[in-house]
C-alpha cells in the first residue's frame, strides 16, 4: 500500500511510520518542511489547512490509507473530505484518550465508555472531529477508522505531569530538584512506548473490519505516578526523587494552563481494556516496560542535546507550583 501521513515526524508518528515502511509500505510524509523526513520516504511539502495548497501538492498522486496526526479541528478534516473523497481506501483519524469522560465512571475504560471531557478544550476538540466522523452520511466515500493514544512517549520525550516534550524533568531530577505531583501520586496511570502503540495501528491500517470502529491503543502496565518518578529518577542515574505531593485543586489555582491536563488527564486513573485492538491485532502487545523505554528515551536524548527541547517556562511553572504550596503549608 501507499500510506500518506499528515505528520509523520512527530513523537508517536515517526515510529508508526518506520513499521509500516519495514512491513514494505509506500510512505508519503506531507508536512511543513520543518523537520527532515527520511530518504526513504517520499516528502511533500504543504500548508495542510489551505485546501487549494493541498490540491496541488497531492495532484497526481495515488494513495491507499491517509492517516492524519495533527488534525485538531472539525475545519482540518472538512479540507480532507475535500480533496480524497472517493480517493481513498481509508481514513485513519488520530483521536486521543482524552475523549472520554474524566473522571471516567468505570475502570478499565473501553472504546465503549461515556465520552465527553468537561475540563480539556483539547478533548472537546478531539471528540468534535469523531462526531463529524460518524455523521457522515452512508455512502460518502470516505471510510474512517478512529485511532485515540493515550499517554504515549518515544525516545523524544520523558513522560511527566506538566510537558512531556522536553527533557526539563529529567534534568531537574538529575540536579536533585523537586517535582510535584497532584494529590498523594498514588493515581494509576498507563504509558505506552510509540514502538508498540506503532504495532495496534499497523494492524489497522489498510483493514477492512477496522473501517467505521474507534479503537485505543495503550499499554497494559499501570503505574502510579510516584513510581513513574522514581523510574525516570533511576533512568538519570539519580537517587530517590524530591517529590512535592500537591492537591490537584492547588496546582491548577496556581498554574491555570495544567487544568486541562490534569483535571481533564492525569489527575484521573488512566487504566484501559485492550480487547478491541487485541483481536482485531493478534500480534498487538505491549512488550516494551516503562523502566525500559524511559531508559532508552534518557540515553537518545544524551547523546542528542539539541533534542532535548529544555524549557524554562516548564522550570518556572514548577517552581512556582511548590513555592506556593510550601508559602500554604508554612505555620
Amino acid at each position: 500500500m501507499t500510506i500518506l501521513f499528515l505528520g509523520g515526524t512527530g513523537n508517536i508518528s515517526t515510529e508508526c511510520a518506520a513499521l509500516l515502511h519495514r512491513r514494505g509500505h509506500q510512505i508519503v510524509i506531507l508536512s511543513r518542511g520543518k523537520s527532515p523526513v527520511p530518504p526513504e520516504y517520499r516528502a511533500v511539502v504543504a500548508d495542510r489547512k489551505d485546501p487549494d495548497s493541498l490540491r496541488r501538492a497531492v495532484a497526481g498522486l495515488k494513495v491507499d490509507v491517509v492517516a492524519n496526526f495533527i488534525g485538531y479541528e472539525v475545519g482540518d478534516l472538512e479540507t480532507d473530505y475535500s480533496v480524497w473523497r472517493g480517493a481513498i481506501g481509508q481514513y485513519v483519524f488520530i483521536s486521543s484518550a482524552t475523549v472520554y469522560a474524566k473522571p471516567a465512571p468505570r475502570l478499565p475504560i473501553a472504546e465503549d465508555s461515556p465520552l465527553g471531557n468537561a475540563w480539556w478544550d483539547y478533548a472537546q476538540k478531539k471528540l468534535a472531529c469523531e462526531e463529524w466522523l460518524r455523521c457522515l452520511p452512508p455512502g460518502s466515500e470516505f471510510p474512517w477508522t478512529i485511532v485515540r493514544p493515550s499517554h504515549t512517549y518515544s525516545k523524544r520525550w520523558i513522560p511527566n505531569v506538566v510537558s512531556s516534550s522536553t527533557y526539563t524533568v529529567a534534568a531537574r531530577l538529575e540536579q536533585g530538584r523537586p517535582v510535584f505531583v497532584p494529590d498523594d501520586g498514588e493515581n494509576p496511570w498507563t504509558l505506552t512506548a510509540a514502538s508498540d502503540f506503532a504495532v495496534g495501528f499497523a494492524g489497522l491500517v489498510g483493514n477492512p473490519r477496522a473501517l467505521g470502529e474507534a479503537f485505543h491503543i495503550t499499554s497494559d502496565e499501570v503505574l502510579t505516578w510516584n513510581q513513574i518518578y522514581a523510574r525516570i529518577a533511576e533512568a538519570v542515574g539519580a537517587p530517590a526523587p524530591v517529590i512535592e505531593r500537591i492537591p490537584t485543586d492547588f496546582i491548577c489555582e496556581i498554574a491555570p494552563h495544567l487544568t486541562g491536563t490534569l483535571k481533564g488527564d492525569k489527575a484521573h486513573p488512566g487504566i484501559f481494556d485492550n480487547s478491541k485492538i487485541k483481536r482485531l491485532v493478534p500480534d498487538f502487545t505491549c512488550r516494551k516496560p516503562f523502566a525500559e523505554g524511559i531508559r532508552e528515551a534518557v540515553a537518545w536524548l544524551r547523546a542528542h542535546p539539541e533534542q532535548q527541547n529544555l524549557n524554562p517556562q516548564v522550570d518556572r511553572t514548577i517552581d512556582d507550583v511548590i513555592k506556593a504550596w510550601k508559602k500554604r503549608a508554612a505555620p
